[in-house]
């Protein structure tokens, strides 16, 4: 039987990260794959719950996360309510939140103790991911989703000399209509970690088996950031999924049962990936 199991952990600056655990009962001590999340993403997005309960179908446990300053809060995990949080995240917040989950997954304080785990990374979440892996042998295989192959392609190149000066860029949330606060110590982030930070040349470094997988149609983040991706790195694994935008066609809310056939692809792929 498919359950799922909740915790909260301590992440970056003491903020509350909650967190579940997908998987068969009768596998408890089946392979972990963790899941980071995107720029403006949560765990309980859309599709997330079915590609979740889809691994652990196949033999897998599937940990998904908040990280800890994505907006959200512990009392409200669906809804972007801590706006201040939000413009404080930086990357090294998000890379020290990862680690801190890849802790309790091979701790087995809670959770059956993982030898080592299978990473997925959709968007800035695959910039992360990918820096990640480079650092962590804990990290098996990994599997970048619609990633992005610079932290800087996550905004207008010409907002930063203004976005410096006034301190604050807002982004707009084309969802939820709201406008998104980023304070410039992210990109002072980028500033004091340039060699750490630079995904290309993390993605240079990795040695473990990693699978590059993105839509030929995404709008977000363009086809050409996993050719980046690949160039850096030839023993990638490389699939491109035609017709597919950056979320794979999934939405939120997603009120359909059954995954859309482009999301189905990629999880098929990823699957028989970590299977090899």
């Amino acid at each position: 039987m498919i359950k799922k199991d909740f915790f909260t952990l301590s992440g970056a600056k003491g903020r509350g990260m909650l967190m579940d655990l997908t998987y068969d009962d009768t596998f408890r001590d089946a392979p972990l794959v963790i899941f980071a999340h995107g720029f403006k993403g949560f765990k309980d997005w859309g599709t997330h719950n079915l590609v979740a309960s889809y691994f652990a179908q196949n033999g897998y446990r599937f940990l998904k996360f908040n990280f800890s300053h994505n907006g959200t809060t512990t009392d409200n995990p669906v809804d972007f309510t801590d706006l201040i949080a939000f413009s404080d995240n930086t990357f090294s917040i998000e890379l020290e939140d990862l680690n801190t989950v890849i802790d309790f997954a091979c701790g087995g304080s809670a959770i059956p103790r993982a030898n080592g785990v299978y990473l997925i990374g959709h968007s800035m979440g695959g910039g992360i991911s990918i820096v990640k892996t480079a650092e962590d042998r804990r990290i098996k295989k990994l599997v970048s989703m619609a990633s992005i192959s610079s932290f800087h392609n996550l905004w207008p190149k010409k907002a930063e000399e203004q976005w410096r000066l006034q301190g604050i860029l807002y982004m707009l949330n084309s969802r939820t209509n709201q406008q998104m606060p980023l304070k410039a110590t992210l990109l002072d982030d980028l500033d004091k970690y340039p060699t750490r930070l630079d995904i290309l040349a993390k993605a240079a470094a990795i040695t473990q088996p990693w699978l590059i997988i993105h839509g030929d149609e995404d709008k977000t983040v363009p086809l050409s950031h996993a050719k980046q991706l690949k160039a850096a790195q030839p023993h990638a694994g490389f699939l491109i999924i035609k017709n597919s935008d950056h979320t794979f066609n999934a939405t939120h809310p997603y009120a359909k049962s059954t995954l859309p056939a482009h999301l189905q692809e990629f999880c098929d792929a990823a699957i028989a990936f970590f299977n090899k």
